[in-house]
């Protein structure tokens, strides 16, 4: 019986794929996900219902196996009230660079082949696309 935060058998595997500089996004509900990633890339679907699985707890536990150098997210108007970049700030250690780009630049760095992992989740906020890169595993 396996004893660890995630035991969804796919998303297991596909994390253990991820070498440095592959990039996982986390992409919320209403992401474009065929036609705004990478053909190859894998997708672990998590969207069960809006709301279930939300973003944060998907970056939470994927956190605690990755050891992330980057987060890109898309830029919101300054006007907008962004909650969830605030809450991925509070997860990722201080060490990880954020980087903001505006929306077409977001969608061509998720349509690279660097972007291996694609996670649906049922996130249901704006601007909760977070795009991860890996960082060198230290030993």
């Amino acid at each position: 019986m396996i004893k660890t935060d995630i035991i969804h058998p796919d998303l297991l595997q596909a994390l253990a794929q991820c070498g440095h500089k592959a990039n996982i996004l986390i992409a919320d509900a209403n992401y474009s996900f065929l036609t705004n990633t990478f053909p190859k890339a894998r997708i672990i679907w998590l969207n069960f219902t809006p709301g279930m699985i939300g973003s944060v707890i998907i970056l939470e536990k994927i956190l605690g196996y990755i050891n992330m150098e980057k987060a890109t997210l898309m830029a919101s108007p300054a006007e907008f009230n962004n909650t969830i970049e605030r809450e991925y700030r509070g997860i990722l250690s201080k060490e990880i660079e954020f980087e903001y780009v505006e929306r077409n630049t977001f969608y061509s760095l998720a349509k690279s082949s660097d972007t291996i992992l694609v996670i649906a989740s049922g996130e249901t906020r704006r601007f909760a696309n977070i795009l991860l890169t890996v960082a060198p595993t230290l030993i």
